[in-house]
């Protein structure tokens, strides 16, 4: 067995775990957190319970909400300067995906000089960030745990992938409650996600026995709970089997990096500023069909996991109830199913597979892929 390493942050799971946000910063030396979120999050009574429990532990802050769906570069330098010029010495991301690899990026740039863009890629960050605390508000994205940051370079319309155990947060803070306030179209999106980094980690080509046991429990959460989630917003088993089930693909992925429906999602996502969930869930069934013949025993599993009963049939014959699984939970979840639908047009298909093949979560991806294969199945997805 090669070498391999595994990292997560610490880890605070539970309902009611939000009221430990200022003992957490508290406990790593901060005195002035700079509070990154959304107004959406804001709008929620979130941000308001967390400043509470700020000021219990007397802790000055400063709140920044400027950052959009898919954060961008120019949102980065402008929250640096924020930072700086409060005189913040921790940082606390409270949101989704994108708040939180945002409140990521201004950490990494309090302690490096420069500009974001100069950081994408695998290992390039030279000096230790200050503290960082996390805590997710959806189902989500996994970056609460997670060694990466998801950055649109706005010159390219690209989004950067931005690599580095420095970018592992000091603690992540899960409190399934937060999940409530979210309307079932993010719920499902978001969802999706998951199911993306669980089954992506489980066939990387840098997975591990610790990151499979992860990815695999992931996808056995998802097929049980996602549906229950996104049908009621008010399902607790459902928001705390979800909550559960992102952490533990959080840390799969982080861990074991991805695959190609990341890979070429990110270009999507830059290029069309497109929901990063919704073009995974487009793009998964296709590049699962195109995987399919590099790893048809995990698939077996996949399925088995998916809830698919596999007894007695060839692996080839249960390894394809993976597909069908995947198509009839996104079919399910009544999210968008062409990119076409998204606002992809034929034309731009060249650009973004040329973009899609440099991606570093290509590195990982169980099958060879070129720039024809990456073009053919983005096709296939319009």
């Amino acid at each position: 067995m090669q070498i391999s390493k595994f990292m997560t942050p610490e880890i605070i799971f539970g309902n009611h775990s939000l009221g430990q946000v200022g003992e957490s910063l508290r406990r790593l030396g901060a005195s002035r957190v700079f509070l990154v979120s959304d107004p959406g999050v804001a709008n929620a009574g979130w941000i308001e319970r967390i400043i509470s429990y700020l000021q219990q532990q007397k802790l000055d802050y400063h709140l920044w909400t400027n950052v959009t769906a898919n954060p961008k570069d120019y949102e980065i330098h402008a929250g640096i300067a924020e930072y700086r010029a409060k005189e913040c010495n921790a940082i606390l991301g409270v949101g989704g995906g994108s708040a939180i690899d945002a409140a990521k990026a201004i950490a990494l740039l309090a302690t490096n000089e420069g500009s974001i863009v100069q950081y994408e890629g695998v290992d390039n960050i030279q000096h230790p960030l200050p503290p960082m605390v996390m805590v997710p508000t959806t189902a989500g994205s996994g970056s609460e745990v997670s060694q990466f940051s998801i950055i649109v370079d706005s010159t390219r319309k690209v989004k950067m992938t931005i690599i580095s155990k420095s970018l592992i947060p000091d603690i992540a803070i899960i409190d399934p409650q937060t999940l409530m306030t979210k309307d079932k179209l993010l719920t499902a999106n978001t969802g999706i996600d998951v199911l993306t980094h669980a089954i992506e980690s489980y066939i990387s080509l840098a997975a591990t026995p610790l990151t499979e046991v992860h990815s695999l429990q992931a996808m056995r959460l998802i097929a049980q709970h996602l549906r229950p989630s996104v049908a009621s917003q008010y399902n607790t088993e459902a928001k705390q089997a979800m909550a559960m089930a992102s952490l533990q693909a959080g840390i799969a992925f982080s861990n074991a990096i991805l695959g190609a429906v990341h890979a070429m999602s990110h270009q999507l996502g830059g290029f069309l500023d497109a929901p990063h969930g919704e073009v995974n869930a487009i793009l998964l069934p296709h590049v699962l069909e195109y995987n399919y013949i590099a790893a048809p025993e995990k698939y077996r599993q996949i399925a088995e996991c998916l809830g698919e009963n596999t007894a007695g049939l060839s692996t080839h014959a249960a390894s394809r109830l993976t597909l069908k699984a995947v198509k009839e939970l996104v079919s399910d979840l009544d999210v968008p199913q062409s990119l076409s639908a998204i606002g992809l047009h034929p034309e731009q298909i060249d650009l973004l597979s040329s973009l899609a093949v440099l991606d570093v979560c290509m590195t990982t991806n169980p099958r060879d892929m070129n720039v024809h294969d990456v073009a053919t199945l983005f096709r296939q997805a319009l």
